[in-house]
């Protein structure tokens, strides 16, 4: 099977060669970087609607962690092009973060939509060093399809430890790597490393759940 998947990685490799070349040469980060939130505002539509139900059961119960004010202080990492604002409670105080500066512009985009919500600020920075926000300052942290794309898991899940108040609460959705001896896993072994480049660091293999179980949240539901 090893000798299976390396053959066909070649294959795909061969396929996706102009995508390595412009990245041996140092303009592919730039273009991906720029392209990306492009692509990401049509597939999050569409993702969303697929989705629709399942996202609309993960956050049900956000109000029941909001402050005795009614308020509820939400950030969200990877926030992209805001595609879970029409999800978040009316009033909701959202803090939004990603590395990428090209999405603002579309993430300008879904406050205009989303009236109920009170945007506070967009962050420019990595999940790994969330320095710009306070201890302790937030009632609810989102991240939907992100910890597949971060540079260490732990470090992010710390750092969401440190920012959220006592007893609340961290939403998360994200694709995993698939069960081993099937074909999905099979492709993704595949494809891994070029949908790796050409999706702004996206890993298909991420067993994403060990992370979580080993960051000692006090309950975890999965």
């Amino acid at each position: 099977m090893a000798l299976l998947i390396s053959v066909f990685r070649l294959l795909v490799s061969i396929l996706a060669f102009p995508i390595y070349l412009l990245n041996f040469i140092g303009l592919w980060s730039g273009i991906c970087k720029r392209c990306f939130p492009c692509f990401m505002k049509y597939f999050t539509a569409i993702y969303n609607e697929k989705m629709l139900s399942k996202k609309q059961e993960l956050f049900s119960n956000l109000q029941a962690f909001a402050a005795p004010s009614g308020k509820l202080s939400l950030l969200e990492l990877g926030c992209g092009t805001g595609a879970n604002f029409q999800f978040y409670p009316p009033g909701s105080k959202v803090t939004c973060l990603d590395p990428n500066p090209n999405f603002e512009k579309y993430l300008i985009t879904s406050i205009a939509k989303n009236r109920h919500l009170q945007f506070e600020r967009f962050v420019v920075a990595a999940g790994e060093d969330m320095h710009q926000v306070a201890d302790g300052s937030m009632d609810v942290v989102v991240c939907t399809l992100v910890l597949c794309s971060v540079q260490n898991q732990q470090q992010i899940l710390q750092e969401v430890r440190r920012v959220l108040r006592p007893g609340e609460a961290f939403y998360f959705m994200e694709h995993i790597a698939a069960e081993p001896s099937t074909w999905t896993h099979f492709w993704q072994q595949v494809l891994d490393p070029v949908w790796n480049l050409v999706f702004d660091g996206c890993k298909l293999t991420r067993e994403s759940w060990k992370s979580l179980e080993q960051a000692n949240f006090s309950k975890l539901k999965l």
